[in-house]
């Protein structure tokens, strides 16, 4: 097949950590035909969806880890399945690049499906299952944060559309910052925040629970560095094999069915305790530490779904 990956840079990736890196190492590996173009490249021009980009062969080379041919011009029509892997912040650009991607829906397979990632964002679909989730308040007001704070005393504030940890702070019932925060975050941006009681059993870690079309296949701990609230491995989070439990496994029962449907391929969700916090469909982490861990192939399992659908 002829795969497209619209992503970040390539070039800067760690081979051994980077969930794309590890799709299109999979890809490779099963003799489909690789094509790399950042999400500036992507384009629409009278009637058809392109992309300025280059045909890539993946390498397991630190610094090093993909050869990249010349800049050329591609219909993405042209592509059995073209992969949504850019990072967050998930912001106009990101939803314009979804609105673009949804017009090759008959031609190519875009996963994940840009229509349910743009209507379905992490820290929003949680909001679908709320016996599942700790309380959460989404709100630019800050009389409403103020409030929420007032009655669940330890709170975690966010960013609604931030990732990777970035911009997370916990704010405990002794602390004054609030305000403070709240005109900081307003000052450059016109998005709400979101706000959920604090939960203690963070400090043993935030689950990343892996499902392939709807179906748990395994998980890992990210353990936060010491003196930090955040687990994201981006923030120096320790990652730690684990098992899935009974409560994992029942959240995955109630979420799985709806992701399957709305064509989440690879979603990475987490849970801390017994509580979902997020669903993650834009561009999800975690092959390469679960399959070191459980040694499973992981990436294997997901294009097996794909292949499946086509």
């Amino acid at each position: 097949m002829k795969i497209a990956f619209q992503m970040d840079p390539i070039g800067d990736v760690d081979i051994n950590a980077d969930s794309s890196f590890r799709l299109a190492e999979e890809a490779q590996k099963r003799g489909h035909e690789l094509f790399f173009y950042g999400p500036d490249q992507l384009a629409y021009q009278e009637g058809r969806i392109t992309a300025r980009g280059q045909d890539m062969t993946v390498q397991r080379v630190a610094g090093d880890p993909a050869v990249l041919g010349l800049e050329r011009e591609v219909d993405l029509a042209d592509f059995d399945v073209v992969w949504l892997r850019q990072d967050p912040p998930f912001d106009m650009h990101y939803i314009t690049a979804t609105h673009l991607l949804d017009r090759l829906k008959g031609q190519a397979l875009v996963v994940n499906d840009p229509f349910w990632v743009r209507n379905y964002p992490e820290k929003l679909l949680v909001l679908d299952f709320p016996d599942l989730t700790p309380p959460t308040t989404i709100a630019r007001d800050l009389d409403t944060i103020k409030a929420f704070k007032a009655k669940h005393g330890d709170v975690i504030l966010k960013p609604l559309y931030g990732n990777g940890g970035a911009g997370v702070f916990r704010l405990d019932t002794n602390d004054r910052n609030l305000t403070s925060l709240h005109e900081l975050f307003t000052g450059f941006s016109r998005e709400p925040l979101i706000v959920q009681k604090f939960l203690p059993d963070v400090s043993n870690g935030d689950k990343r629970v892996i499902l392939v079309d709807g179906e748990p296949v395994g998980a890992i701990n990210r353990v936060p560095a010491a003196g930090e609230t955040r687990s994201n491995m981006h923030v120096g989070g320790r990652p730690e094999k684990i098992g899935l439990t009974e409560r994992d496994l029942e959240i995955c029962a109630a979420i799985g069915p709806l992701l399957k449907e709305k064509g989440q391929v690879f979603v990475g969700i987490d849970v801390i305790g017994d509580y979902l916090t997020e669903i993650n469909v834009t561009s999800p982490t975690g092959i390469q530490e679960l399959e070191r861990f459980d040694g499973v192939n992981i990436a294997e399992k997901i294009w097996e779904a794909i292949e499946a659908k086509l």
